[in-house]
């Protein structure tokens, strides 16, 4: 299975008063694991966009096991989980890097969409970049 490991560090900016990581940033942190797993499959959102394929987000979930702190380095595992001619869902594993702590679990569910934000049937060829199937289990 296909995964992109992403590497961060908390920004002070990204903490609150007592120097833990506020709960929204994870979902930063996944955005940015499913924007790496784009580009390092060689199709990074810009090149998507250009092709007329949007990925809107339509559902997402965390689930926060111990707290990220200030200035800690961060690792995101990302995967694609599901995918079909329309939608996409991924995967996220967040770690601290010193200590190999799962901090955080999260999924994103997207719909291909052209410009204007009508469903859109992605193109084989992207679809087989993406790694994902002719699957229509989501």
């Amino acid at each position: 299975m296909f995964e992109v490991v992403s590497e961060l560090r908390v920004r002070y900016v990204e903490t609150d008063q007592m120097g833990i990581v506020h709960h929204s940033v994870y979902f930063h942190w996944m955005e940015v694991g499913r924007t790496d797993y784009l580009r390092q499959k060689g199709l990074p959102y810009s090149k998507m966009e250009e092709s007329g394929i949007r990925m809107p987000l339509i559902e997402s979930w965390a689930k926060y096991i111990v707290s990220a702190k200030y200035d800690d380095e961060i690792i995101v595992k990302t995967r694609l989980e599901e995918s079909s001619p329309i939608k996409f869902s991924f995967a996220y594993e967040i770690l601290r890097k010193s200590d190999g702590k799962l901090l955080a679990e999260g999924k994103t569910k997207h719909i291909a969409t052209d410009c204007h934000n009508k469903p859109k049937r992605v193109p084989k060829e992207i679809l087989s970049i993406i790694g994902g199937s002719i699957d229509k289990s989501i």
